[in-house]
């Protein structure tokens, strides 16, 4: 593989610039999986601005990239590239979310959404594709006089980025990875054909194509098949697309281990422990989500609810705490989502609680330190996505819990791959299950609690973001051995 440093591609950037002057950390799972590969060898990283005070720092370096200190006190090499303001917002909040993201995580309720007119038809041509590219532009730019340059791009707000690319480039490595689910071939066909055919041509310009499980690379396969009469080698997991080669492989996530250790040995997050164990009752229920409809927090309540409805035993003895993450809000279906989840947990309160004892805590908020520390001391960790790429959140509780705790978790999440074999595994739809796996964990046998403790651990500590890295990079090299051998083959 080419000695040059690496260019990664994503819309959100490591670091995002405040208004009152301080370098905020970009969140969520992708930050934090691509924090990992930017601190393990040489990265230009790419990504959209997201602020005001992005656009200023772009525009005072030159909008070339340059050095910034997150508040980690690591350092990135970052190029942050700035959009029509109106051609981002009907990128983001018309097409990749909620359009893509409700196409890969089957939430439209298609007798009544989506319909589509020339208000997406536009958004897809004048938001999706203009953004991405400005971001191809930049790419371009970052690897002119490079030979060979290797480009990562991620997630599904970059589809059509690729084809940009390559068209300039038709030397450059391109590796995608997508860290959401890929769907089933007939979800797909919510999307108008030109959109299908641009999204599908845009990321089969890549050289890898990467997920985080077996299911999602499978899916994508039969849907080169279904949706782009493209011949696939299943087993061998290659689309054969404009004459090359296209591989396609899964790619789990790991979690940094040390790194959520480090966490739960914080002060602050002590305090906040110390407050839990003042106020915890017998048992402690535990999820920690962002609040997007795929995560399905509502027939998590509901389950809950017919928990304590069943086994009246156990009311004043347990508690669960959500910590949900505000999500999206300027989407009509996140909003509204927010609205639901606050309106249930008031019903399941009014129903069970008493004067001192509120069976369910919301608290809407995003914060690391009281999230670790509610991990060291759950007796059920609650995971029950409708559909998730990976969930990082099943990994990262069970390796600082120390309540043996049972991790109940959906078979739709990504982890389930990994993790399902010393979870409860869940049918995140079966609502009377998820109730009965609360009385099967909350009763479970210690020596059994900890047996499947243990396993969960060992899984989560096999591997780190370094083995997640190398195993990509191993096969970008060994992708270029293959194209370069095929090439001399055909002189």
């Amino acid at each position: 593989m080419s000695d040059s440093p690496l260019v990664l591609v994503s819309n959100r950037g490591p670091v995002t610039f405040q208004p009152d002057g301080s370098v905020r950390r970009g969140t969520g799972g992708l930050v934090t999986a691509l924090i990992g590969l930017a601190s393990h060898r040489e990265v230009t990283w790419v990504a959209s601005a997201m602020t005001d005070e992005d656009v200023e720092a772009a525009e005072r370096h030159g909008d070339k990239p340059f050095p910034v200190q997150a508040p980690d006190g690591d350092e990135y090499h970052v190029k942050l590239v700035a959009s029509d303001p109106d051609a981002y917002d009907r990128f983001y909040n018309i097409i990749a979310n909620p359009m893509l993201w409700f196409i890969q995580h089957y939430l439209w309720d298609l007798s009544n959404a989506p319909d589509i007119r020339r208000n997406e038809t536009e958004a897809f041509e004048f938001g999706y594709n203009a953004v991405n590219e400005d971001l191809a532009r930049a790419v371009i730019d970052e690897i002119e006089g490079v030979e060979r340059p290797v480009v990562m791009v991620h997630d599904y707000h970059l589809y059509t980025l690729p084809g940009l690319v390559r068209r300039v480039r038709p030397d450059a490595f391109l590796h995608h990875f997508v860290h959401i689910p890929w769907s089933q071939s007939d979800s797909w066909r919510v999307l108008p054909s030109m959109m299908r055919r641009e999204i599908y041509a845009g990321i089969l310009s890549s050289d890898i194509i990467g997920f985080h499980t077996r299911s999602y690379r499978r899916n994508f396969l039969q849907c080169c098949e279904d949706l782009m009469a493209l011949e696939v080698d299943h087993e061998a997991g290659v689309v054969h697309c404009d004459g090359r080669e296209v591989w396609v492989r899964a790619y789990p996530l790991p979690i940094d281990s040390h790194a959520v250790q480090a966490v739960a040995r914080r002060d602050r997050t002590r305090q906040f422990e110390d407050e839990l164990l003042r106020r915890r009752r017998d048992h402690l229920i535990l999820r920690v989500d962002r609040a997007d409809l795929s995560k399905n927090v509502l027939r998590g309540f509901s389950a809950f609810d017919v928990f304590l409805e069943q086994h009246p035993e156990f009311r004043e003895r347990v508690t669960f705490i959500a910590q949900l993450m505000p999500s999206r809000t300027d989407v009509p279906e996140y909003a509204e989502y927010l609205e639901r989840i606050e309106a249930v947990v008031a019903v399941v309160n009014h129903r069970h609680g008493s004067p001192d004892w509120m069976p369910i805590q919301l608290k809407l908020r995003d914060d690391l330190e009281e999230a670790v520390a509610a991990y060291k001391h759950y007796d059920v960790l609650m995971v029950n996505a409708m559909f998730d790429g990976m969930n990082l959140v099943a990994k990262e509780g069970p390796m600082v819990n120390e309540r043996a705790g049972v991790s109940i978790l959906s078979e739709n999440t990504g982890a389930h791959e990994e993790l399902g074999e010393y979870s409860l595994s869940v049918n995140p739809f079966d609502i009377q299950e998820l109730a009965d796996s609360i009385h099967a964990a909350l009763t479970m046998p210690v020596h059994e609690r900890k047996r499947r403790l243990d396993g969960l651990k060992s899984i989560v500590t096999a591997r780190d973001p370094g083995d997640w890295i190398d195993d990509q990079l191993a096969d970008i090299r060994k992708k270029e051995l293959a194209d370069r051998s095929a090439a001399l083959g055909g002189t």
